[in-house]
């Protein structure tokens, strides 16, 4: 029987370069199993299915089944197995893409091994990995495709999101805001002067209260509904913060495009 600790890995990237590569250096860090590899995302379900990996680094462009399907796939598959999106390009649409699937978060496949194991262990443990540089880049890189694509849909807040959302506290609502901007649960409490452990109990009541999986689906959800725009993340914390939580609270989101 595996230790507790351990984080069981599956790589999926076409090349077999990258695939080697990253299965020697992250087989070095500790708490880090690599399981298996996958050569696309049709490899990738079959492996998913039989292995049962408690995470996925996924590469995007990939030939039969790309990253994207593979990860929206694999989400309907299991819920219990979290996907790491690797690419060249941080700011990539195909990412925005698949975080929308139900990807945890992304990283460079440039990063340092030490830094893409504890990427591992963050969205093992159930936390996004989404820096607020990356989350205010990522976002307004997702206006700029919606806008272009006239995605962005306008009216009434569905019936269904008017619910979900009133059945939020104020501070709940503040949190999902503050999430929504990248914040970390340290500097939302210390944004909202809580505890760490406080802030753990405000999210775990807005992703149950709102059926989403993980913080990075509930910073989807808060831009996609209007929670927050862009534009509306603070430059400092704290007092800042709060008060721009205090405004998206008493905004009426409009109609959402994505089901949760």
């Amino acid at each position: 029987m595996r230790e507790p600790e351990t984080t069981r890995v599956l790589i999926v990237d076409d090349q077999a370069m990258v695939r080697e590569g990253f299965a020697f250096v992250l087989g070095a860090q500790p708490g880090i199993d690599i399981i298996g590899t996958a050569v696309n995302g049709l490899d990738a379900l079959d492996k998913v299915d039989e292995l049962r990996p408690d995470v996925v680094l996924m590469d995007v462009r990939m030939p039969e089944m790309d990253g994207l399907q593979a990860t929206a796939d694999i989400i309907a598959m299991t819920q219990e197995t979290k996907i790491l999106i690797l690419t060249t390009y941080d700011l990539d649409e195909y990412v925005y893409q698949a975080l929308c699937a139900g990807a945890s978060g992304f990283l460079l496949k440039d990063t340092s091994a030490s830094e893409l194991a504890d990427g591992i262990r963050t969205v093992a443990a159930g936390e996004a990995l989404l820096t607020p540089s990356a989350t205010r880049r990522l976002i307004s890189e997702f206006t700029r495709i919606s806008y272009a694509l006239g995605a962005r849909a306008t009216g009434a807040a569905s019936p269904h999101v008017v619910r979900d959302l009133a059945e939020l506290t104020e501070r709940e609502r503040e949190v999902l805001v503050l999430i929504a901007q990248g914040y970390s649960n340290t500097e939302i409490a210390a944004a909202l002067c809580v505890t760490e452990s406080t802030v753990k109990t405000h999210v775990s009541k807005v992703l149950v209260k709102l059926g989403l999986r993980d913080r990075t689906q509930a910073a989807i959800f808060a831009y996609e509904n209007g929670v927050v725009v862009v534009g509306d993340t603070p430059n400092t914390l704290a007092e800042p913060a709060r008060a721009d939580a205090k405004a998206a609270y008493m905004r009426v989101p409009p109609v959402s495009r994505w089901q949760y």
